[in-house]
């Protein structure tokens, strides 16, 4: 595995060292790419991305890791200096720049894949997850949403998406751009 590359092994000895310090329990939902590493669609993550929908949790996360030696690095990364991996962590119902919908711990919205003594870690939803790449709409970003896809088989509901897609797009300060995005992942998507 490359150097700057996290797989779901390693990931899980990090949280694991951070559920020792947390005070309380603590919902982290994972996205982008390393929603798929936790879920083995994807290998490995060089971005490590998590929402944490409850506000309280967040900032008993953050003061947390904080004290393990974590330092602000990008506009919602944290990382220790002596680590190469930047931990994006999003308030709310945050991901990148996408305001979701609705809370990610509402019942549907996220797959719970393992619980250590006081952080609990889901996956978000397969649509969510889409939007959310999407909005982005980098080729690594198609090639993820593609993936994803392709390992739910025929439980992937593309009218689902598309009608998630479309409301959530009209909260984006360009829904003609990222409706665009979405074309494009169909196109692909019927292409494969």
């Amino acid at each position: 595995m490359e150097k700057h590359r996290l797989d779901k092994e390693r990931l899980w000895s990090i949280i694991e060292a951070w559920d020792t310090y947390v005070p309380t329990r603590i919902h982290l939902v994972a996205c982008g790419g390393t929603a798929l590493t936790i879920q083995d669609i994807k290998a490995s993550t060089k971005d490590i991305d998590f929402t944490v929908p409850i506000e309280k949790e967040y900032s008993m996360l953050i003061s947390t890791i904080q004290k393990l030696g974590y330092t602000l690095t990008t506009g919602y990364g944290w990382a220790r200096k002596e680590k190469d991996f930047i931990f994006d962590l999003f308030p709310g119902n945050n991901v990148y720049i996408t305001e979701l919908l609705e809370s990610p711990l509402k019942k549907g919205n996220h797959i719970e894949i393992k619980s250590f003594k006081k952080i609990i870690v889901s996956a978000l939803n397969d649509y969510d997850l889409i939007i959310t790449k999407m909005f982005r709409g980098t080729s690594v970003d198609l090639n993820d949403c593609l993936a994803l896809s392709r390992s739910r088989g025929k439980v992937f509901d593309v009218e689902k998406l598309k009608k998630r897609y479309a409301e959530t797009a009209q909260y984006d300060v360009n829904p003609a751009r990222m409706l665009q995005n979405l074309q494009w992942f169909l196109d692909s998507l019927r292409r494969k």
